[in-house]
């Protein structure tokens, strides 16, 4: 289904995969990010990210790395990603959503230690914390920082009970001041990687995953940030 000034499709799957196995897409992205970083006045390497992971749903003609994410309740892939602080893509793991946030954070720093070596300091969420924190600060040396939700509101009747209570002792609390803050927070650098995560699910082909291999979708991430970063560049 491509456009009709496109060559036979099978021409381009054919390019497509070899710039899969030979790494072009992933460099292409590299590329793209160290200019676009660059024209924004920091450093091409960048010393600071943020890891998340994103669950999505596989087809019935998906490959064998598939699973269950009882977080998500999803049955398919997860997309990890490792972005800097602009939101740009410095890495990208697809696995099977059974693979824990954990482990998976293992394999997506294994793959990129060699590459970014400036890097230093991540953000990252609770479902991190445990094995997956103390390799990345034991091994890589790299310190980790756990970027947690705000807490849950109390009930209003427990607030004023424990006001009524403090007041019973000669101590006048306001109950309001005890409730922490309503509606919608944003969370310290998280949104960052939700952001990308957004930029990549523009593109219809990332609404799913629709391949066979954990790579192809690999290189399609590449594809949708390369894509977004060249309309950057050429409006530079």
């Amino acid at each position: 289904m491509l456009p009709r000034d496109f060559p036979p499709w099978k021409t381009v799957y054919d390019w497509f995969r070899r710039w899969r196995i030979d790494g072009t897409w992933e460099r292409l992205n590299a590329e793209l990010r160290e200019r676009l970083r660059w024209r924004l006045g920091r450093n091409p390497q960048p010393s600071a990210g943020i890891v998340d992971s994103q669950s999505v749903k596989t087809t019935g003609v998906g490959g064998n790395e598939r699973g269950f994410d009882p977080a998500k309740k999803v049955e398919g892939r997860k997309r990890h990603l490792l972005v800097d602080t602009e939101g740009l893509v410095l890495k990208a793991k697809v696995h099977s959503a059974k693979v824990p946030d954990q482990d998976g954070l293992r394999l997506l720093l294994e793959s990129a230690r060699a590459r970014l070596a400036r890097l230093k300091h991540l953000w990252v969420d609770a479902g991190y914390q445990g094995r997956g924190r103390r390799w990345a600060q034991e091994v890589l040396g790299m310190s980790v920082e756990v970027v947690r939700k705000p807490q849950k509101p109390i009930p209003e009747k427990v607030a004023k009970a424990w006001a009524e209570e403090w007041a019973k002792e000669g101590k006048e609390v306001d109950w309001q001041r005890l409730m922490p803050p309503r509606g919608f927070r944003v969370l310290p650098r998280r949104w960052v990687v939700e952001r990308t995560f957004a930029w990549i699910s523009h593109n219809r082909r990332m609404a799913k995953d629709y391949e066979r291999l954990c790579a192809t979708g690999e290189a399609f991430v590449y594809v949708a940030m390369t894509r977004l970063m060249v309309r950057r560049l050429a409006r530079a």
